[in-house]
């Protein structure tokens, strides 16, 4: 089942209104959940960017995975306009994009989702809670945003999915905040498009998964062969990151 509502993010762009998409199995039991960025393009290509989504509605219902995922729509603006766009509510760091400078409020975006949008999920939905049961996942700045949740927010995210994540725009900045993070127990799934890679962002893919390693990270880091960054190649990696994150994982809600 697929709920569809609207919420507000008032640090973020007031009190517009922005969707929140939310799959359910059809079974009884709890289930562990997993929360993703652009969640207008990962369910349905009707409300896709582009017009093709992820198409995760059709794999859970078709596979056996048991678990509630939670879409959240990003922000439409322009990123010249104050309360910035995608760019800026994704990024925990501030950086420069072909002559625009970008203010980074990733905290203030995953603050929101830990503060008031996981209480909302927990209180309306089945969700086996805890952070063995809670895991976060994105593509491009959404990838960015998940390395930064399973860093900064570790206490409450223990697994995660990133996908061609955008690490070029401050790739310093990833690297100082691996460093600085102790992790705990924590699974990533990671991966960028064979066709997306120059050779400059191929070292930055390499450097970044040896640094995950070495703090500890148990990594399940790939090129994919002949991937783009685009809906149609995320779709097709969607049975590699979920046996990622469901590998070895606790099972109660069974």
């Amino acid at each position: 089942m697929l709920d569809i509502f609207e919420l507000t993010i008032p640090a973020l762009t007031g009190g517009e209104p922005r969707n929140i998409y939310v799959y359910t199995p059809d079974t009884e039991g709890t289930f562990p959940v997993l929360y993703m960025f652009d969640g207008h393009n990962v369910f349905l290509d009707e409300t896709a960017t582009y017009g093709k989504s992820w198409g995760m509605l059709e794999y859970l219902k078709n596979s056996e995975r048991q678990l509630i995922v939670v879409g959240i729509e990003c922000s439409h603006h322009d990123e010249r306009e104050d309360c910035g766009g995608r760019l800026s509510e994704y990024s925990p760091f501030d950086f420069t994009f072909r002559g625009l400078s970008v203010k980074g409020r990733g905290k203030l975006t995953m603050d929101w989702i830990v503060q008031d949008l996981m209480p909302y999920i927990n209180a309306h939905y089945p969700v086996c809670t805890g952070r063995d049961h809670t895991f976060i996942a994105g593509s491009s700045m959404g990838g960015l945003m998940t390395v930064y949740a399973l860093s900064a927010y570790n206490d409450v995210f223990s697994r995660g999915a990133a996908l061609s994540s955008a690490f070029g725009f401050s790739r310093k900045d990833v690297r100082n905040m691996i460093r600085e993070t102790e992790y705990r127990n924590t699974v990533l799934y990671m991966d960028a498009g064979e066709l997306e890679l120059s050779l400059s962002l191929r070292r930055v893919f390499g450097q970044i998964s040896s640094l995950l390693v070495q703090k500890g990270i148990l990594l399940n880091s790939r090129i994919v062969p002949g991937g783009t960054h685009c809906e149609a190649s995320w779709e097709r990696q969607i049975p590699f990151f979920m046996n990622t994150l469901f590998y070895h994982a606790e099972e109660p809600w069974k």
